[in-house]
């Protein structure tokens, strides 16, 4: 690895860097723009669904991830500049001093991921979370606690989106992704597998500490607001995190650290 020393933020070379809080690169051409020293070790560690295109840093900090820059293929270029050139290509104080340019994984397909799934395993389907800390925190938690997977609906935010990646502490760049498929269809394709869908919803529904966990089951999570719709409901188990006189339900990354805790622990 021969790091290559920009000293104008103007270089061709590094386009796909520039000015990322206006133009990021979630949605084109399959890249996308990953941000820190924790989610670059996740980015180049041999556990990545992703590869990494570039990297830029700010020059001070190239001594010290000269261990994570080794393990980069050889035809990965890295590009280090002073902290203020950094700043003028990314269109803001870089703080952190590190982004990297990576490739989105390819497509999961359903069926071929679930028939080999273990015997016992938990899947979390996503559906409408435009928030992307939200979604950085579910797959934060998936990853955390040990769910096989994520399946998210065209209603959900790019989990690729520069900040959603941060908030995961690069947990989407390792989890195993299902995309673009409406909540039924997850409900229909989690059960051909044996698995039990499981509605979180802050209606009516059995208390998640009588539950017994079964032992497939896929964890449906609904937007903050308008939660799963009736269609969804009728489908699925209801389950209720029960609250406190006066409060109906908690931040929906929450909710899917408590329930997959109770699920996968049990």
């Amino acid at each position: 690895m021969t790091p290559i020393s920009l000293t104008s933020a103007d270089d061709p070379r590094i386009a796909a860097f520039r000015d990322v809080r206006e133009r990021d690169l979630t949605g084109r051409e399959g890249l996308f723009i990953a941000e820190g020293e924790v989610v670059l070790n996740v980015l180049t560690s041999a556990w990545s669904r992703c590869r990494a295109r570039a990297v830029l840093l700010a020059d001070k900090r190239l001594a010290k991830l000269e261990p994570v820059l080794s393990r980069l293929e050889a035809d990965v270029p890295v590009y280090t500049a002073p902290q203020e050139v950094l700043d003028g290509i990314a269109g803001f104080h870089l703080h952190r001093g590190i982004l990297a340019l990576g490739e989105k994984p390819a497509p999961l397909d359903a069926d071929a991921f679930l028939a080999t799934r273990p015997e016992r395993s938990v899947l979390v389907g996503a559906v409408g979370i435009g928030n992307a800390d939200n979604m950085g925190g579910i797959f934060r938690n998936a990853a955390a606690l040990g769910a096989c997977g994520v399946m998210i609906d065209p209603g959900c935010c790019d989990p690729f989106y520069r900040k959603a990646i941060r908030v995961s502490v690069g947990a989407v760049l390792r989890t195993p992704l299902m995309a673009g498929l409406s909540a039924l269809t997850m409900v229909e394709q989690a059960e051909a597998y044996g698995y039990v869908p499981l509605a979180l919803t802050p209606g009516d529904g059995p208390d998640l500490l009588e539950l017994e966990p079964p032992a497939r089951s896929l964890v449906l999570l609904g937007a903050e607001g308008p939660g799963l719709s009736p269609e969804v409901l009728a489908r699925a188990r209801p389950v209720r995190i029960p609250m406190a006189s006066g409060f109906d339900s908690l931040n929906v990354a929450a909710t899917s650290a408590i329930v997959l805790h109770h699920l996968i622990r049990r």
